[in-house]
Formats: structure tokens, sequence, C-alpha cells
């Protein structure tokens, strides 16, 4: 086949989304175009394989093409080309975390400005990696008047591609300041530009993924819903996609996570951890802190661990996971001093996902007034942007600081009104954990009835999820049978088995062959009528066999 034919091919395919068969047909044009010398391609021509390129995982290598496509129309005397691809190279660089070279890029792009013989909106782009890092840094002001710079321009230009990278940077400023309500409405206004196909795919997946991150860092439940179910969609109509569909996923395990279906997000997690695999570098984070959150709420600790530590390997830290797990140990003083460390070094939107886990250390640490002024935080932001979850939250931290410091009434009435608004979130693990502080505040009215029956509804949710820790927890405010019908050799295998130890693992240990340890593992589940590893593991939690 000619160069041109499949470099014709190659368009159909990028034009169809079918990104598979484009970065084939296209590297196989440039090969053949090179090879012979019938024409050489053109920064357009490598500018479509960088996009392809890039979609379909490979971002480093999109890079470097896209580096080839700037050097092409240097040559081509296309000053608008050169300085769009300097532009998106410099975007590309600083999600790689190549922050030096990015900056050179942006500088490579502003000395071509200077040279363009008539204003073009790509003068917007170059600047939004600076705009960008000012956000990174913390200089929220400066990042804000940087971008209603770069909206001007696409005002100016009415150019709506820009306008969306505009709208999406000036909302994670106003998140990041502590204004939710406008921070989300001009979020928002991007990602209806991207439903409405005004952006093109590169920048659609940047705006997509981090607008549903920033309604889980800000709590609201609802637009994380809306936009993950697009994000979904989007993801789902490029079968051959490769980058965002990671993220996507980690989205999707997030959610799950909330609403109590944890085999469905063990289920995205691992996609997402397999989309991490395919080149979705970018799910770096959320794929490992995902299954780290559900090893943890399992009672796993050592997997946790080791998938929070791969979380932090990114830029982004493990929190407020990696505090909660300390906590789950036993150890709360490094819990509190972990949470205190990370919450003092971020901005004002980081720190407000941080606080319903602030309350939980302070309070189990023993410092009452941090976690007061944690909780009055809470409601001062519940106030100012009621959303469903996090007046849920406000709720439920305003009862844990009020049991602890002993008003078990007011305490009762605030968790009333938190487990209330869980179960209309369809939250089961938050609602029962607050169900657990009802029972607790009402033994301490002296209505042990009352609080043996929330202690059993409690118990319930928890056994259904295989939520071992809590159920641990539980266990030791109402007491529990130790062993029950389990042999002294299935309550070995049942303790190694809780903490995550394989099979061949268990056998190891015990000096018995893996088929041993699979009888005996199949004689617990039959004898404690349950069917899965993590109820097992809960069941151990519960009877204080781990």
């Amino acid at each position: 086949m000619s160069s041109s034919g499949a470099l014709d091919l190659g368009r159909s395919a990028a034009a169809e989304r079918r990104w598979a068969d484009a970065y084939d047909r296209l590297t196989e044009a440039e090969a053949e175009a090179t090879g012979s010398q019938e024409r050489a391609f053109t920064g357009a021509d490598l500018e479509l394989l960088a996009t392809v390129a890039t979609l379909r995982g490979r971002a480093p290598e999109g890079t470097d093409i896209l580096t080839r496509a700037h050097e092409a129309y240097l040559a081509e005397d296309d000053a608008v080309g050169a300085i769009r691809t300097a532009g998106w190279i410099a975007i590309a660089l600083i999600q790689l975390g190549e922050f030096a070279r990015s900056s050179g890029w942006v500088a490579r792009g502003q000395h071509l400005v200077e040279e363009l013989s008539e204003p073009s909106s790509v003068v917007g782009l170059v600047q939004v990696t600076p705009a960008l890092a000012k956000v990174f840094a913390g200089e929220i002001a400066e990042a804000t008047s940087a971008f209603e710079e770069i909206a001007a321009i696409a005002t100016r230009f009415r150019d709506r591609e820009l306008g969306a990278l505009a709208a999406f940077g000036l909302g994670q400023c106003l998140l990041a300041a502590g204004a939710s309500g406008p921070g989300f409405s001009r979020l928002d206004e991007a990602m209806v530009a991207v439903t409405a196909g005004e952006v093109s795919p590169v920048p659609s997946g940047i705006i997509y993924c981090g607008v549903v991150g920033a309604c889980h860092i800000a709590f609201d439940l609802k637009r994380a819903l809306e936009w993950t179910a697009a994000l979904d969609r989007w993801c789902r109509a490029q079968s051959q996609l490769v980058a965002f569909t990671g993220q996507c996923h980690a989205h999707r395990a997030a959610l799950f996570l909330v609403h109590g279906a944890w085999d469905e997000a063990s289920a995205a997690a691992e996609l997402a951890q397999a989309r991490l695999q395919a080149g979705d570098f970018d799910a770096a984070f959320g794929a490992n802190y995902q299954r780290a959150e559900l090893h943890r709420l399992h009672g796993e600790f050592p997997a946790a661990e080791q998938y929070y530590q791969r979380a932090g390997q990114t830029p982004w830290e493990p929190q407020p996971g990696l505090a909660l797990l300390h906590l789950a140990e036993g150890n709360a003083k490094l819990a509190q001093s972990m949470i205190r460390r990370s919450a003092g070094g971020s901005d004002e939107g980081t720190r407000r996902s941080l606080l319903p886990a602030i309350v939980e250390i302070e309070v189990a640490a023993g410092d009452l007034e941090a976690a007061r002024r944690a909780a009055d935080e809470l409601a001062a932001l519940s106030r100012a942007a009621p959303t469903p979850m996090l007046t849920a939250l406000a709720a439920s931290a305003r009862g844990q600081v009020l049991l602890a410091e002993g008003d078990a009434a007011a305490a009762f009435t605030a968790l009333r009104d938190a487990h209330t608004a869980w179960r209309s979130l369809d939250a089961p693990y938050h609602a029962a954990r607050c169900r657990v502080l009802i029972g607790r505040a009402v033994r301490e009215l002296g209505d042990d009835e009352a609080a043996a029956a929330e202690f059993d509804a409690a118990r319930v949710t928890f056994t259904e999820l295989g939520a071992a820790p809590a159920l641990a927890e539980l266990a030791a405010l109402v007491g529990a049978d130790r062993v029950g019908p389990l042999t002294d050799r299935e309550v070995e295998v049942l303790r190694l088995v809780s903490t995550g130890l394989t099979n061949r693992d268990v056998a190891g240990r015990l000096s018995l062959s893996e088929k041993t340890v699979a009888r005996h593992l199949s004689n617990i589940f039959g004898k404690l009528g349950i069917s899965s590893r993590a109820a097992a593991t809960a069941y151990a939690y519960e009877h204080g066999l781990v």
C-alpha cells in the first residue's frame, strides 16, 4: 500500500475514533513515506499521529512525535502550528511530571508568539501551562488572573476549546480557594463544551477526569455520579481508547465503594489497574488508592499499605486513607501526625477532603479541641454549599465530637440526622458506622435495649460488606463469642487467610498441602454460612481471632 493510501486510511480511522487502527495506519504511512521518499509527513500529519499515540496510552511517544510535528511546522513556516504544538508539548510534559522541560517549551512558544504576523488564539494556549503551574504551587490568585486572561483571549477569537480549558482552570482555582459554588459553575461550563463536542479528544479527557476528581474532593456526590456516567459513556464509545480509561474505572470504584457495592468496586479498581498497565499512566494514583481503600475496609492491612505506597509514588499523597489505615492498626498518634502534616501543606480544596478523617483521628487521639475545630469547619462548608454528602459528613462529625465530649443527648440528635442523610444517599457503610455511634449515645443515655438494636443493625451491614475492622470495633463494644464452631486447625487457617495470605502462603506457614488448606477453607465457609474470603476475614475480626 502506498503511503498516501495508508495515510488516508489512518485519517479516516482517526475521524471515526478507531484509535488502534489509526495508529497502525499512520505509523505505516510515515514509515513508507520516509523509506521511499515519496513524500514527507507534514506537521498536521505528525500532529494527528501524536494525538492518536497519546490516546492509545503511548504518552511519551506522543510527546516525541509532537516534537517532530513542531519542527515540521517550523520548516513549513506555519507559526500557528508551531506555537500550538509547543503549547501541547508543555501541557503533556507537566502531566508527566517533567516541569523543567515543560517550562522550556512554554518559553519557546512565547518566543514564537512574538513572531506572529497576525493575532491568534494559540497565544492563550501557550499560557495554559504556566497558569496550571501556579495552581500546583498554591498561587491561586495569580492562577485565577492568568486563566481569566486566557478566557478573554478565547472569547475574542471565539475559540471554544480554549474557552473550555480556561473555564476548567478557573473552576479549579475557585475550588482551591474554597468557593465551591462558583467553582462548580465554571467546571460545569467546561463540561458542557466537552459534551457538546466542541473540544477535541485529548483536552476532553483531561477535563472529564479533572472535573470528576474535583467532585470527589468536594463531596459533591450527585455531580460525581452524573459526570462519571458521562465519562464512562465517552470512553465506551471509543473501544480502542486507552488514555483516560483507567481514571474512569478508578472514579467508578470510588462511587461503588460509597454505595456499598464493594465487589463491583473491586472489579472497577482491577480494571483501572489493568488500564494503567496498558498505558493510562495518569490512573496510577486512583487505581492504587482505590485498591488500598478496599483492602483497608476489608481489614487486609498489609495489602492496603502496599497499594497506598504505590499511590504515594505519584505527585499526590495517599491521604486520608493511609492515616486511617494507621488508626485502624491502633496507632492513633502516627495517624494524627500524618493527617496534620498532610492538611497543613494542602490547598483549601484538598484540606476540605481531609476534614472528616481529621475529626475521626483527633477524637481517637484525644485532642477534642482539634476535632471540634475540624467539625466546625465542615459545618461551615456544609452551610455554604449544602450538598447531601457534605451535610451527612458534617452531622456525623458533630455527633462524634459531642459524643466524645460527653454530651450524649446532643450527639444522638446530630447522629440521627446524619444517619437519615446517609440512608438517603444509599451509603450503607457510612450509615452503619453512624448506627454504632447512635448505639453508644443511647447506651450512655441508659437505653441498653435501643443500643443493642443499633449495634445489631450495624453488624448485619458490616457482615454483608465484609467490613472486618468495623466488626472488630463493634465486637469490642458489645463482646463476642471468640471461636464458634471451628476446630483449632480451622482457626489457624482462618487467622492466616484473614491477613490476606493465599492458600499457597498458608500451606507454607502450616506445613500443609494447598489441597488441605482449600479443604479447611471450604469447611470454614460451610460452618460459618459464608462464601468469600472477605466474609471469613470479617468473621475473624468480629470474633477476636486477628
